[in-house]
């Protein structure tokens, strides 16, 4: 039993020996099919974090370009805020509103081809009084403009929130409007200007402008023809100055009219001293051919027979004498019809 058992652990030993390297051959051959599985999706995860990689660090750049740039837009904001409020602080000055209408003013001109040259005058004053535009007319005549028109309380207005608030400012702004007219009417700038105008424009540089005090007081636009001064905006304003610049071009026609007249009178009084000097000397011409003929009838009968008797003694020259042709074509007279 004992030899038996030796041996049959011997043989177990052997078995469980092939076993073993049995096994450890398929688990090694399980593992390279396994890795030859996995190693394609291995590398394709390694792919995939490669590129999450990229796009971490292209979305960090980006996210830091956003920020600097939402940095900047900040800071222009602020200073855009900055701007529009010494903006707005600068439009409530009178000094400013002034210039700002001024600029309007010229724009306008511009616009209707009224150039500073040629057709108005800016910054006239006469009296004391200073206008902002004196457009000259046809005539000697002028039109005269004021572009100092109180525009702060409209500001203040549209800054109101809605309500009395700012049907006060607005009542504020046509009684100033109101205000204004009466000081132009007393200016009297027809007394002030020679040739004096016939009226005053009063200038708003918008129609807002205009719309809103006329809502607010209606009888403003006859207050101002009864006191002389006429509203106006870029609209009208334009329009009026068309209407000037259409006089002007009229005016232009006529003078070139008249600069025509005397040119054709100075070119027909030339041509009637060309045509005396023409008929003079047709007369001088007929004179030449008549002597010319009776020069040549002489020749005939005085020269030509002694000269053929030399020719008949042989006396002759190489050349045979021939008689000038006598000139038959007369002068034609300059005929002049009254």
């Amino acid at each position: 039993m004992r030899a038996n058992r030796s041996d049959f652990l011997e043989q177990a030993k052997q078995a469980f020996a092939q076993l073993q390297q049995q096994s450890t051959g398929e688990l090694d051959q399980r593992k390279q099919a396994v890795e030859a599985l996995v190693k394609p999706l291995r590398e394709s995860l390694d792919k995939v974090d490669g590129k999450i990689g990229e796009i971490e660090k292209a979305r960090a750049s980006a996210y830091g370009a956003l920020g600097e740039q939402l940095k900047s837009l900040n800071a222009a904001q602020l200073q855009l805020q900055t701007e529009a409020s010494r903006l707005s602080t600068a439009l409530r000055s009178t000094t400013y509103a002034g210039s700002w209408g001024e600029l309007q003013l010229r724009r306008v001109v511009e616009m209707a081809d009224m150039l500073p040259y040629c057709d108005f005058a800016e910054q006239e004053s006469s009296g004391g009084l200073r206008a902002d535009l004196a457009i000259r007319l046809p005539g000697g005549q002028r039109i005269v403009v004021d572009a100092k028109a109180p525009l702060e309380s409209y500001r203040a207005a549209g800054e109101a929130a809605e309500g009395s608030a700012r049907s006060e400012r607005l009542q504020e702004h046509a009684q100033k409007v109101r205000g204004h007219i009466d000081a132009l009417g007393a200016k009297n700038y027809w007394e002030q200007f020679q040739p004096a105008p016939e009226f005053v424009v009063l200038f708003l540089p918008g129609d807002h402008f205009l719309t809103a005090a006329l809502q607010s007081d209606p009888t403003l636009m006859d207050r101002a023809l009864a006191k002389r001064v006429l509203l106006a905006t870029p609209t009208t304003l334009i329009a009026l100055l068309k209407a000037a610049a259409y006089g002007w071009r009229q005016e232009s026609v006529s003078k070139n009219a008249e600069e025509i007249s005397s040119l054709g009178r100075q070119l027909y009084d030339r041509v009637v001293i060309f045509a005396d000097n023409l008929a003079k000397m047709g007369g001088g011409l007929e004179a030449a051919v008549k002597g010319y003929n009776a020069a040549v009838g002489s020749f005939e009968q005085t020269l030509l027979p002694g000269a053929r008797r030399f020719a008949e003694l042989g006396a002759k020259g190489a050349k045979d004498l021939e008689t000038p042709p006598a000139v038959e074509s007369g002068v034609r007279a300059v005929v002049k019809k009254g």
